[in-house]
């Protein structure tokens, strides 16, 4: 069995629906398609909820009376007959009276949101089936909230997810295809709740790792994973094959196409993810999986929002404990260090995460001397076959940036990953010179 995951743009129009649904079609493979909210969807209603929250009832109805007449048009649109376009009026008529029966709950609380943000993916699964009904698919409807949970730290339970597919899959061994919501899920009291991270991207590769799925696929409208960011760089194209770390890497260091966390359970349980084009289906996208080919440099991504922290002993030579210490100091403020450098009594790392840097620094300073941090720095990561037997490529990563100034470089923690800090005003002007460097014939 696949699952085939479709983004908010890939099922936004009625054309893209109906395109995903001979996708989906084309072959015999069973699967179950995950899908986002109606591109658009999730941002108009998290407005409804600031209007409730700011008890502008009026506001917010008008903002609901909007967005039911975008899914009036939508269903008119995509239904051919007049029995599928009464089944998805239906569905509009009945979501959206729930969504308004929330205007009239005060006060307009986090649990309300959560309810008001997840009747995107609500209707847009809803819709899909429907359409599928009318088209005569074999297909059926399998509400995420029944098995889709997170626990009390906000992670999934994957044990979970796992027995409870086992027992409602069989319910429909009929059925060529299932539909199911992305994002969704219930919390440790029941309440709707949502992924946070990756979103959709982890709700399939969740389902993917609980049933060891075959394969997994997210489509969305990029050609796979590209060697460098194209809304900066010229000249890049897609990376055909990436291993499950060098994907991890990448996703974390800024690669919009996937989430970092997407990743995890695909790898846990050792399920090939597959980066697809809606727009382009012929187009072989990226395979993310256990196996890599002997390229040394296969893409780069660079996160922004960085700031440095330099912080150096007050004690001179052999001062054991002090790396301890510090990460203690981070780990109880929950603020996780993405780069690090050291030498015998100074340590800089990197954080993205500055709501805590007052506290952090305060309980440093008990027992460090900080410098200044370094705000708006950017980390250029490079992922590749840099095994211990591959030459010079520190070399030529240098080499490209001889003419940037370098402030922190992590490279030997992995195999697959060099990263380096620079202050985000050289962000456009390293990404192509490292796509000049290392890519150019």
């Amino acid at each position: 069995m696949h699952v085939w995951k479709f983004g908010g743009t890939s099922v936004g129009k009625p054309e893209r629906m109906r395109s995903i649904r001979t996708l989906i079609t084309e072959d015999n493979t069973r699967k179950i398609v995950v899908l986002s909210a109606l591109s658009g969807s999730t941002n108009n209603l998290l407005a409804i909820g600031e209007s409730l929250k700011a008890n502008n009832d009026a506001e917010a109805n008008a903002q609901i009376d909007s967005l039911k007449a975008h899914y009036d048009s939508f269903v008119d649109e995509l239904y051919g007959t007049p029995e599928g376009k009464a089944a998805g009026q239906q569905i509009i008529d009945s979501e959206f009276s729930f969504i308004r029966s929330l205007t009239g709950i005060k006060p307009f609380t986090l649990k309300q949101e959560k309810e008001l943000v997840a009747e995107g993916e609500l209707l847009s699964t809803q819709i899909f089936q429907a359409y599928l009904a009318e088209e005569g698919v074999p297909s059926t409807l399998l509400p995420a909230l029944e098995f889709m949970r997170i626990d009390a730290d906000n992670e999934p339970e994957i044990q979970f997810t796992e027995e409870a597919l086992a027992t409602m899959l069989p319910q429909h061994e009929g059925k060529q295809i299932i539909v199911t919501q992305g994002f969704i899920c219930r919390n440790p009291r029941g309440e709707v709740d949502n992924l946070k991270r990756g979103g959709s991207d982890y709700t399939a590769s969740l389902i993917g790792g609980a049933i060891r799925a075959d394969e997994i696929q997210i489509w969305t409208d990029i050609d796979g994973m590209h060697n460098n960011d194209p809304r900066i760089v010229k000249n890049t194209f897609p990376v055909r094959e990436l291993t499950f770390d060098e994907a991890a890497e990448l996703a974390y260091f800024g690669a919009k196409i996937l989430h970092p966390s997407t990743i995890t359970p695909a790898r846990m349980f050792g399920v090939p993810v597959r980066l697809k084009n809606t727009m382009d289906p012929a187009a072989p996208g990226t395979l993310i999986a256990d196996r890599t080919s002997d390229q040394v440099f296969k893409a780069i991504a660079a996160k922004d929002g960085i700031t440095a922290l330099y912080i150096h002993s007050t004690r001179m030579l052999n001062a054991y404990g002090f790396l301890r210490r510090i990460f203690e100091i981070f780990e109880k403020y929950k603020t996780p260090v993405d780069m690090l450098a050291t030498s015998e009594v100074s340590v800089s790392v990197t954080i993205d995460n500055t709501e805590r840097i007052n506290e952090i620094s305060e309980e440093l300073s008990a027992f460090c001397t900080l410098e200044e941090p370094d705000y708006d720095q950017t980390i250029i990561c490079i992922v590749g076959n840099f095994s211990a037997d591959n030459e010079g490529v520190a070399l030529r990563v240098f080499n490209a940036l001889k003419n940037i100034p370098i402030r922190m470089v992590s490279y030997g923690g992995t195999e697959s990953n060099l990263s380096l800090l620079v202050h985000s005003r050289y962000k456009a002007e390293a990404l192509n010179a490292l796509n000049e460097g290392l890519f150019s014939l």
